[in-house]
């Protein structure tokens, strides 16, 4: 972490419609797991850095929770934190669901960029999933938003197009001294990382069973003497019956969803993990203050 006139750093806030991919390209791009991932909307709840050097730029992702017309308490602080996040960003990165095409979601937020006068750089993704021509129809009706510089046509999941892309955005940083060490790939603390590894196995095994507002605390991490860390969390859910489903018979979801989570775990903290999960009921979990500190969000948002 030197000021040689040669490095370049900077902030890059990922932004778009709900389930868009925006989290699998972070993970991409980074080259590892930062932010979970789920055909689940609002997967993303908090704003989400990851790291990653380019070269002589060391290029700063903020993934930001999908923008959509919120209705609770939940959606609102969730929908701020994403435009908090292209506050100060060096460049906006709007991406775009090419199978979805220009959707409402996807059309306010270019007109609330638009009124903003803030321009931005439009990532079409998923481009292997629509024909050239749909493609092509695509971007001629975003550039009539007028709110892009660049667009770019990428797979966030084969990878396709993103080396194109991260090239682009690395030499458009100012030029400065990096902002982290090489070797850090986020800026999120391992009880957090652990909880969100637990509530990604959450939404992939129960799919539609999952309760929205469910949530994921990491209670208790305790780094044992033989290099391992023992982990308590709880999953709170909003009602007994909701419970149940979280459990299975005889306990045998939660056991899955522990046993899938740990050995996640494991592979991205690199050490053994003992992970014990615990299950309670939280009916007001929605408007608990404290639980949106942790997460970072704004409860009067």
């Amino acid at each position: 972490m030197t000021s040689d006139s040669g490095q370049r750093a900077g902030f890059v806030a990922i932004v778009g419609a709900p389930n868009v991919g925006k989290s699998t390209l972070l993970n991409r791009l980074v080259g590892a797991k930062v932010s979970i991932v789920s055909a689940k909307v609002q997967t993303t709840r908090t704003r989400v850095l990851g790291i990653c050097i380019e070269g002589p730029a060391q290029v700063i992702f903020i993934d930001t929770p999908g923008i959509f017309r919120p209705r609770r308490r939940l959606d609102r602080a969730m929908v701020a934190a994403a435009w908090s996040g292209t506050a100060d960003a060096d460049d906006v990165l709007l991406l775009v669901d090419a199978s979805r095409g220009l959707d409402r979601n996807t059309a306010a937020i270019a007109k609330k960029l638009k009124r903003a006068q803030r321009k931005v750089i439009i990532a079409i993704n998923k481009v292997d999933l629509v024909k050239k021509p749909d493609l092509l129809a695509l971007a001629a009706e975003l550039d009539e938003t007028g709110v892009f510089t660049d667009a770019f046509m990428i797979s966030a999941e084969t990878g396709d197009g993103v080396a194109d892309l991260m090239a682009f955005l690395a030499g458009r940083l100012p030029a400065g001294p990096w902002l982290f060490p090489e070797d850090q790939i986020s800026d999120m603390p391992g009880r957090l990382t652990a909880a969100e590894i637990t509530r990604e196995q959450l939404y992939l095994q129960l799919h539609k069973e999952l309760p929205y507002a469910a949530a994921v605390e990491t209670e208790t991490w305790k780094d044992q003497d033989d290099g391992s860390v023992r982990i308590e969390q709880v999953v709170y859910v909003e009602r007994g019956s909701q419970k149940a489903i979280v459990l299975g018979k005889k306990g045998s979801r939660v056991k899955s969803i522990g046993e899938t989570a740990r050995k996640e775990m494991e592979k991205i903290f690199e050490c053994r993990v003992h992970l014990f999960l615990f299950v309670k009921v939280r009916g007001d979990w929605g408007d608990d203050r404290e639980r949106y500190r942790d997460l970072g969000l704004d409860f009067d948002a």
